[in-house]
């Protein structure tokens, strides 16, 4: 009586539930749900002390808000690299869920962080600039590679408060209800879930 020698199509399936945990575990998910809390509390603590008018009040937020989109672009870095280009044809989906679910779960524990408090152009403009920021961090990650990622938002936050721009591609000096400014930071938030969802992070040399 003779076996059959396995080959990869008769392995059996990784369960999907299975599937996801490995991928979210490999990349940091838990520790980085962690640091966005800490961002909300942190938000939460210097909506409390700072004035509700002057920069402060929209520079620290907007700080806050590159710092989540920051952690989020750097936990798209994989710990194995071209193998994992190589066998993982569900990577791409995994990439997609993974980097639209923690960019809305920013936004509530942000949006959870600012209730109660003086929150300067409110949850829509935290929405835009938010999830512009966080494209600018895939971008960089796909760019420089994700432990470099935090790199794009916070030259980004530099960028928006170091003077009065006019151009809508600076949302965070726009009024809320900007049109423009809504588009551009949604456009760069697209490329970016595109470009992490089909590349991901650029290798380092060390993977």
């Amino acid at each position: 009586m003779t076996t059959a020698a396995t080959t990869p199509s008769s392995r059996p399936a990784v369960p999907p539930t299975r599937l996801v945990r490995l991928h979210l575990v490999s990349r940091g998910i838990p520790a980085c749900l962690l640091a966005l809390a800490g961002c909300a509390v942190t938000l939460r603590i210097a909506l409390h002390w700072i004035p509700r008018s002057g920069p402060g009040a929209r520079q620290l937020p907007l700080l806050l808000e590159a710092a989540a989109a920051a952690i989020i672009g750097v936990v798209t870095r994989s710990p194995f690299g071209e193998p994992e280009r190589a066998t993982g044809r569900w990577l791409p989906v995994l990439r997609l869920g993974a980097g639209v679910a923690l960019t809305a779960l920013a936004f509530g524990a942000l949006a959870a962080g600012s209730a109660a408090a003086h929150l300067d152009y409110g949850y829509l403009a935290l929405l835009r600039d938010l999830a512009g920021m966080t494209g600018i961090a895939l971008l960089a990650a796909a760019v420089v590679g994700g432990s470099m990622a935090w790199l794009g938002p916070l030259a980004y936050w530099a960028l928006a408060i170091s003077r009065d721009w006019t151009t809508p591609w600076v949302w965070p000096g726009r009024p809320p209800h900007d049109l423009g400014a809504a588009l551009c930071a949604a456009l760069v938030f697209a490329a970016g879930t595109v470009v992490s969802t089909v590349r991901g992070a650029r290798d380092s040399v060390g993977e």
